[in-house]
């Protein structure tokens, strides 16, 4: 491919300033060690538009027959969590048959490709793999095989080169397929309406389809195969968590995330659905404190922002719940020192009748 012909998505438009540089704008990849990790890698690749469909069935191939879809567009403004966001919206599939995912991908897949405002990727955790295409229009790969990805790479025409540049490192645009005239548009873009076009619409019909799910851009996290056995391993040592050993923790993880979140909207249930949320960030202490240094620096990363905002959310400090003690844990566990200040009327009940608004 000519340097001076890079084939762009509709939805990346460099500034004319540029110019110079974009000569310089080539198909290839670079990777590196993830940070806090000794097995884990990060691939940043540049393809043209015209192989991402390649690249994404040829990544699916190498995964297993499960796997969960990933979403991100930026929504309107009336979906938007606050008039101050500009920050898209991030969206998990359940895990499900990757056939099944591609076979209803198919008739979307030139529209996400191309549009500006969207990214769109395929995940399985439990063997650490994951690739996204962003809506720079980069794809980004995590993966603990990357002898197998740099084979992917090269069956795809794409070379290594370590001085890669991307469209991110340079001023452009984003544009979505509307900013186009239909007689403009790529051959197989040109047969939808305008509606079709329209990402907003197209990218809620995937999300039903396949039944997605909202989750926060900034609890973004990557755990090796070999981290996972870590973590499983130290679960199944201890009686009360080892029924967890086999399910995915970055789930425990994001559930933790939704506990805090729920109770800073103001928490519904009784006192025990509340222990039993204490509890689950018991087990990511538990897991926290029994793993190798790099991931256990990872792990109190991954948690730190969920942390911080409950810490910031607990009133009446100076009481404590009664902890667990059948764990022996370094932590002071500052999750039971007081109660979340926004108290469903449930949950109050229960601590009234508990005497904890006694003085």
């Amino acid at each position: 491919m000519s340097p001076t012909t890079f084939d762009f998505p509709l939805g990346i438009s460099p500034w004319p300033s540029e110019r110079r540089r974009l000569r310089q704008l080539q198909e290839g990849y670079t990777f590196n060690l993830l940070e806090n990790s000794s097995d884990s890698y990060r691939f940043t690749i540049m393809p043209g538009v015209g192989k991402i469909e390649q690249l994404f069935h040829a990544f699916a191939a190498a995964m297993p027959d499960e796997c969960f879809f990933i979403l991100e567009y930026y929504a309107d403004e009336e979906d938007q969590p606050s008039e101050d966001s500009a920050e898209p919206l991030l969206f998990y599939s359940p895990y499900m048959p990757k056939e099944e995912i591609l076979d209803a991908l198919q008739p979307y897949f030139s529209r996400l490709a191309h549009d500006g405002f969207v990214g769109f990727g395929l995940a399985n955790n439990q063997v650490g793999m994951e690739l996204f295409y962003s809506e720079e229009k980069v794809v980004t790969c995590f993966t603990c095989n990357h002898i197998r990805v740099m084979d992917i790479l090269g069956r795809c025409g794409l070379p290594y080169n370590a001085e890669q540049l991307f469209t991110s490192d340079l001023g452009h645009d984003h544009l979505s397929l509307l900013c186009y005239r239909p007689q403009t548009l790529p051959q197989d873009l040109t047969p939808f309406k305008e509606q079709d076009l329209d990402y907003l619409c197209f990218c809620r019909e995937i999300t039903e389809m396949l039944e997605m799910y909202p989750v926060e851009d900034d609890l973004s996290f990557f755990l090796s195969q070999k981290e996972q056995q870590l973590i499983a391993l130290r679960l199944s040592q201890h009686v009360e968590f080892s029924g967890f050993a086999d399910e995915e923790f970055g789930d425990l993880l994001l559930s933790w995330s939704d506990f805090v979140q729920e109770c800073e909207a103001g928490f519904d249930g009784n006192l025990e659905d509340y222990q039993d949320g204490l509890r689950l960030r018991d087990l990511i202490q538990y897991v926290i404190e029994g793993v190798p240094p790099l991931l256990e620096q990872k792990l109190i990363e991954v948690v730190s922002d969920s942390d911080r905002r409950l810490s910031h959310n607990l009133v009446d400090c100076r009481k404590r719940l009664d902890a667990p003690q059948n764990l022996p844990l370094r932590d002071d566990r500052f999750w039971y020192r007081g109660m979340v200040s926004k108290q469903g009327v449930i949950l109050r009940r229960d601590l009234i009748r508990q005497g904890w608004f006694q003085p």
